[in-house]
Parts: structure tokens; sequence; C-alpha cells
């Protein structure tokens, strides 16, 4: 419905949606050493969905790369680190594994920041191609200096 108090420029507006050409991708990296879990994984999220820049659509990838360090130095509240179980199942009847925070962060320390991340992401195929923009590493060091990324603080 066209009203005549408008002006001509308000009336042609229309629902910005991206397009791939539009989208420039930026790489952050994110240091999460003494950092709250939960705090730090849904800024990450965030970023991996694309809310921060100005052309996000919901309904597209319009994120950016995410390279997380220290993520085995990463701070869980109250008892989480021995009572917060983490479940994979291996396909096979009786597969159920179970294992607490500590035990997680003993093996394989970068998989609690990923399933803290994954679990705030749309669960379907637009949540799986933002994962892939994820990269986790225990310690401080990471290969990706060549896309030379730019530091993010984490609001703590």
């Amino acid at each position: 419905m066209v009203f005549p108090e408008q002006p001509e420029s308000e009336r042609k507006m229309g629902t910005y949606s991206a397009k791939p050409a539009d989208i420039k991708r930026r790489w952050f990296v994110i240091d999460v050493d003494g950092k709250v879990l939960g705090r730090a994984a849904s800024q990450i999220a965030s970023i991996l969905k694309g809310k921060i820049n100005p052309r996000y659509t919901p309904s597209f990838d319009t994120g950016d790369h995410v390279i997380v360090i220290n993520a085995a130095k990463v701070k869980l509240t109250g008892s989480k680190e021995t009572k917060k179980l983490y479940y994979k199942h291996t396909l096979f009847p009786g597969g159920l594994k179970i294992s607490t925070a500590d035990k997680l962060r003993a093996k394989h320390p970068e998989d609690i920041v990923v399933a803290a991340v994954k679990r705030m992401l749309p669960r379907n195929a637009l949540g799986r191609q933002m994962m892939t923009k994820l990269k986790v590493y225990p310690g401080a060091e990471h290969k990706h200096q060549a896309q030379q990324p730019v530091e993010y603080k984490v609001n703590a």
C-alpha cells in the first residue's frame, strides 16, 4: 500500500538479502585463556553467524572465520568441571560413551569449546556450514598466520 505522504525514496525500500559476492570474510583470533566458556562461546557463535556484520542475513551464511587459541585453559564455573557430562554414541548397540569435562579436557581440550559453540548455532545445514569456519587449538600456536587474522577481544 502506498501512502501519498511518504517520500518517493521510502516507497521503493525493500528487505536487504546478502549475495555471495557481497560477503567479505575476515579472520579473527580469540584467546579464551581464563574466559568463561559460555560467554566466550556465545560471542564466537555470533561471529560465525555474521551478526557483527552490517549485512547480516539470517538465512545466509554471512559469518567470518574464527581461530580459538588456548582452549585447554578455558574456565568452567561452579562444579561443572566434575559434574558436566558430554555424551558420544558410537552408533553400535550399547555404544554410549559418557565423560566429564575434566576427563575430556585431559584428552581433547578443544572439544569442550567446539561442543559449546556448536550448540549455539542452528541445528541444520546452515549451522554445519558455519561450524566449518571454526578452528580450535588447545595451545597458543595456530597455523593460520597466512590469513592475517585480527585479534578479537572477548568480553568476560
